[in-house]
């Protein structure tokens, strides 16, 4: 096995699951990245011969990177928390994409601007007094697990951002000040101009609080790269802010039910939701059958998802994406197969060709899932819970088993892939233990053979 990753927490992995160690190794390997990535990014702004400055006299990347560090001395645990924020990710290798480009890119200067914004969010969740002024961006000026301010935009209006022991203050020329309390917590103003994120609880003791974050400019994939079927993020709303904050104390109880250590891995890797709009097929409040979710690859420790209609399918939801989390980041850390990226192959939660990776990662997601909604049946007091959970159990069982010979098939699995897989298949058939009761079974394999067909008609194979 590989040396980066201990063969117990692969094999944990591998289950579905992951004990303390091996989620740890996780976010410490992703945090250790994101760190590396921001450094090259400050390199390549300070090299970048064509690199946009901002307008003066606002503070350039030098600037924000002296004031990271001051504040990293001051509070290391807080200043990280920024720093890791998931999309100081995608926002990162945006801005490097544009420096490293023949020509700048029109959203550069706008994008390295952001720089700033982390900064001052990292100071002001140290602790640390400063000043620093910014440059007014196109719409509102966020401060990364804080909050954004409504600003007038424009290269003569700069921002400035003062912090004098808990009172943080904002000025731009032409606007009254604006202060808030700021206790290395969400800051606080009545002042309409500002917008605090909503922290949720934590999902357990000693964990950190969960955003719900609707304000990050970074926070969905530019157009036209999204993924199909995923609906637009929504802004600021407040009936959507109080119909998760309502959904959400109930969402650690419903994960806990289908196994403590899908409470654990949610405590240890979330950060962090995204609020999408309800997809086609929902009522207007969201509330409904058809619901769509997703994660990224440089947003680790995020969840997109439109609202679930019931704590259980928000748990499930929660289960599905940090499985696509935990193994995109072990693939980080060791290469699982050496397959190409062609798509051929078939997946029963799609309609299209699916590569091989796409393959794995729909398998082991859907594994987890069949885990959980056994668990919740085998423990559901209520007949109608029950059932749900059954007929949800057997649907995802039904579904890895139609692709598990691929996978163990594959010649191009590393020793890693191989334990994984293996792990996999043993967890499929400990499922199958605790069969759902008949008629359950019967549907499923008839999803599965109908998904079936209408790929081989759709595809031509």
């Amino acid at each position: 096995m590989s040396p980066a990753v201990p063969e117990r927490a692969l094999r944990e992995l591998g289950r579905t699951e992951g004990g303390t160690d091996a989620l740890a190794l996780l976010v410490r390997d992703q945090h250790t990245r994101r760190l590396i990535l921001l450094r090259a990014l400050l390199d390549a702004a300070t090299a970048a011969p064509a690199a946009p400055r901002p307008a003066e006299p606002a503070a350039g990347p030098r600037e924000h990177w002296a004031l990271l560090e001051e504040a990293d001395r001051a509070d290391r645990a807080a200043v990280r928390a920024v720093l890791l924020h998931p999309f100081a990710g995608p926002w990162a290798q945006r801005c490097l994409r544009g420096l490293t480009a023949r020509a700048p890119t029109p959203e550069l200067a706008a994008d390295l601007g952001y720089f700033g914004a982390l900064a001052a969010a990292a100071a002001i969740r140290a602790g640390l007094p400063f000043t620093v002024r910014l440059a007014a961006p196109a719409g509102p000026l966020v401060l990364p697990t804080l909050g954004a301010l409504r600003t007038t935009p424009g290269p003569s209006a700069p921002v400035d951002i003062t912090l004098a022991e808990t009172r943080l203050t904002v000025r731009q020329d032409g606007a009254a000040p604006l202060t808030l309390e700021a206790a290395r917590d969400v800051p606080r103003s009545a002042d309409p101009r500002w917008q605090p994120v909503l922290a949720l609880e934590p999902l357990r003791e000693g964990a950190p609080p969960v955003h719900l974050d609707d304000l990050d400019p970074y926070r969905v994939a530019p157009p036209g790269t999204r993924r199909p079927g995923l609906s637009a993020a929504t802004g600021p709303d407040p009936a959507e802010r109080a119909g998760w904050a309502r959904l959400w104390p109930r969402t650690g109880p419903a994960l806990a039910a289908g196994g403590a250590h899908r409470a654990a891995e949610a405590a240890a890797l979330l950060r962090c939701l995204v609020p999408l709009r309800p997809p086609p097929g929902s009522a207007p409040s969201g509330e409904g059958p058809a619901q769509c979710s997703a994660t990224r690859r440089e947003a680790f420790g995020a969840v997109l998802s439109s609202r679930p209609a019931t704590p259980d399918h928000l748990a499930a939801t929660l289960v599905h994406e940090l499985q696509h989390t935990k193994l995109a980041a072990l693939t980080a850390l060791v290469p699982l197969h050496h397959e190409d990226a062609t798509p051929r192959h078939f997946a029963p939660w799609r309609s299209d060709l699916r590569p091989f990776d796409g393959l794995l990662q729909g398998a082991y997601s859907h594994l987890a899932l069949a885990d959980y909604w056994q668990r919740l049946a085998l423990g559901a007091e209520r007949p109608s819970r029950s059932d749900q959970c059954w007929a949800e159990h057997a649907r995802c069982h039904e579904q890895v088993g139609a692709v598990l010979p691929v996978l163990a098939g594959s010649g191009a699995l590393t020793r890693e892939g191989r334990a994984v897989v293996n792990e996999m298949i043993a967890v499929y058939h400990r499922l199958s233990a605790h069969p759902p009761p008949a008629g359950h079974r019967v549907r499923a394999a008839a999803y599965v053979r109908t998904a079936r067909m209408i790929w081989r008609q759709r595809n031509g194979t």
